[in-house]
């Protein structure tokens, strides 16, 4: 065997190794984790779906398309209209996956585009359709009720193209400049009108106050007066002519008047004869 005939089959080989790989490179697919294989056939979507891992195939003749069936984020701007005609700009996030038991229909029906053509689209117009149940001030109060509409809303719209949602967010309301300025006068309006109910509380508790303290007065004016008017009536009932003398005659010093006309001249004698009976005693 000449030097030409051994490069020959050398290079045979060689070609035949190179060919080999080649072949073999196409004959094996590993499936990544977190995603699943779509097995076509000459371009036509299989019904076999494969799971992460090694899998052999036909070259040039079969292939398998990886889908991501992990949990994905979108994040969007969304603007809608509220119950009261209020434009509300609002930024919301969407957590979902792809159901890995339809990955083929979904990779045959949606294609790789799904994100663009199915998911922001149902994004708009469940923010929409929901914002329109509430009004401004609503969607600002009742947070946790608007989110849970949207939910649920996007859960029955994605779902039936095999797109389940695990979480919806809002991140984010803004409404226009002018609704903003009736907010805040509004809530200005009603602190002041809170402090004027607390005022007009406190000044009624005074006035009751005052009343309660008044009524009290009154009522021991009126007890003191009772008692000494019991007390006039006991004396008067109790009050004799012999004790009236006993009174003055304790009250004489002795001293006689200097002046004596009729009147006061029997009821001296009278005076000075009780005060000698007295004496004598």
């Amino acid at each position: 065997m000449n030097d030409n005939t051994t490069r020959m089959i050398g290079g045979a080989i060689i070609v035949a190794a190179i060919v080999v790989l080649l072949l073999g490179s196409r004959m094996v697919q590993v499936v990544q984790p977190g995603t699943v294989g779509v097995v076509t056939y000459f371009g036509a979507v299989q019904d076999k779906i494969v799971p992460e891992g090694l899998h052999f195939k036909m070259p040039f003749r079969t292939k398998i398309i990886p889908i991501n069936v992990r949990v994905q984020k979108i994040e969007v701007d969304a603007t809608a209209s509220s119950k009261d005609l209020q434009i509300v700009s609002s930024r919301v996030a969407l957590n979902f996956y792809l159901d890995r038991e339809k990955a083929n229909i979904i990779f045959q029906e949606l294609g790789p585009n799904y994100m663009n053509s199915i998911i922001q689209p149902a994004i708009q117009e469940s923010v929409k359709s929901a914002t329109a149940q509430f009004n401004a001030e609503q969607l600002i109060t009742m947070r946790p009720e608007v989110k849970e509409a949207i939910l649920s809303d996007l859960k029955e719209r994605l779902s039936k193209n095999n797109i389940i949602v695990t979480d919806f967010s809002i991140m984010d309301f803004n409404f226009s400049p002018e609704f903003n300025r009736a907010i805040e006068e509004k809530q200005v309006a009603e602190q002041a009108a809170l402090r004027a109910r607390n005022d007009l509380r406190r000044v009624e508790m005074e006035a009751a106050q005052d009343s309660v303290k008044a009524s009290g007065k009154a009522k021991a004016i009126i007890e003191v007066a009772k008692a000494q008017a019991e007390a006039q009536r006991l004396q008067r009932e109790t009050l004799s002519p012999e004790l009236l003398q006993l009174r003055a005659i304790e009250k004489w010093d002795g001293v006689l008047p200097q002046v004596l006309g009729e009147d006061t001249e029997g009821a001296f004698f009278d005076v000075v004869g009780a005060k000698k009976a007295t004496a004598k005693r």
